[in-house]
């Protein structure tokens, strides 16, 4: 089959479309053939050497969706034609195990699918870490990204009322999902006071781009403000959200809920074929995109 590797640390150019033999479903796994997966940071951060070591040649993805080709030993409620979506390893392949995964709705596409589940799993995680409630007001550094999107709809389905930063051209994308927006930079603890002058109760880091001293300021409390970018956000007195995910599967069929009574959506900014992966990782790196950049794959 074909699949995307990279044999060792480096740039985009790094990344090359290989044959290699088709993975096989273990206990508890199912094999899918990939329709789509979707890119992220961890992504090119683990191709440039950013996070634990890698084992060469290491493939790129983890997640996506398809539909079933094989079902491991011990896998139950799933057959071999199911449409799935989940958590896997190397995904951007045209086959691919998933180590959690459940049933895509038809209503939903294959490129919205195979983007779901970093985004709503770390929303997810970072919303209930943080300890936002009804009534609260959260602050978003790098609202418009795909985790961003996710933050601010759940929040919003939770009660809880969203100002979001992001380049002044997307502020309309996030007033669409809810979110009262602001630019990002210097003046940003002033923007907010206007925003929000009883004060924000909470603060989230999106896009790791060294704002958590600013946010600590902002909500007066560093228990309060969460970065699942920057690994020096506990040096701060602030907490850093990681996995491994706890219960992936709640949130999958929570959300795929959600998607078909239109209460969440993903939009996909762009779409790329498997041969142009480095081209989508680069996109991704530049930090410029809104919502969630997917691979497609025939």
């Amino acid at each position: 089959m074909k699949a995307v590797q990279f044999r060792e640390y480096g740039g985009p150019d790094v990344l090359r479309v290989v044959d290699v033999d088709e993975p096989h479903a273990g206990p508890g796994q199912v094999r899918i053939a990939v329709r789509a997966a979707g890119v992220n940071p961890s992504d090119w951060k683990r191709r440039e050497g950013q996070f634990e070591e890698v084992t060469f040649p290491s493939g790129v993805g983890v997640e996506a969706a398809g539909v079933v080709d094989e079902v491991g030993p011990g896998a139950s409620n799933v057959s071999v034609g199911d449409a799935v979506f989940g958590f896997g390893e190397a995904t951007v392949a045209q086959h691919a195990v998933l180590t959690h995964w459940v049933h895509k709705p038809d209503d939903l596409s294959f490129e919205v699918a195979g983007g779901l589940p970093v985004i709503v799993d770390t929303a997810t995680r970072a919303l209930d870490e943080v300890g936002v409630k009804s009534g609260d007001t959260l602050l978003v550094s790098g609202a418009s990204g795909g985790i961003g999107s996710a933050v601010i709809q759940f929040a919003r389905l939770r009660g809880i009322a969203v100002i979001g930063t992001a380049r002044a051209q997307k502020h309309d994308y996030l007033r669409g999902l809810g979110a009262i927006p602001t630019t990002y930079g210097p003046g940003l603890a002033e923007r907010v006071r206007e925003l929000a002058p009883e004060g924000v109760d909470a603060g989230l880091d999106i896009a790791g781009s060294g704002v958590i001293p600013e946010l600590i300021e902002i909500v007066g409390d560093p228990s309060r403000v969460l970065s699942v970018a920057d690994l020096s956000a506990e040096r701060y007195g602030a907490k850093f959200s990681h996995g491994p995910p706890q219960d992936p599967e709640r949130v999958f069929v929570h959300v795929a809920r959600l998607c078909s009574e239109g209460l969440f959506r993903l939009r996909v900014d762009q779409t790329f074929p498997l041969e142009r992966t480095a081209e989508a990782q680069e996109a991704s790196a530049n930090g410029h995109v809104t919502g969630k950049l997917v691979i497609r794959i025939s």
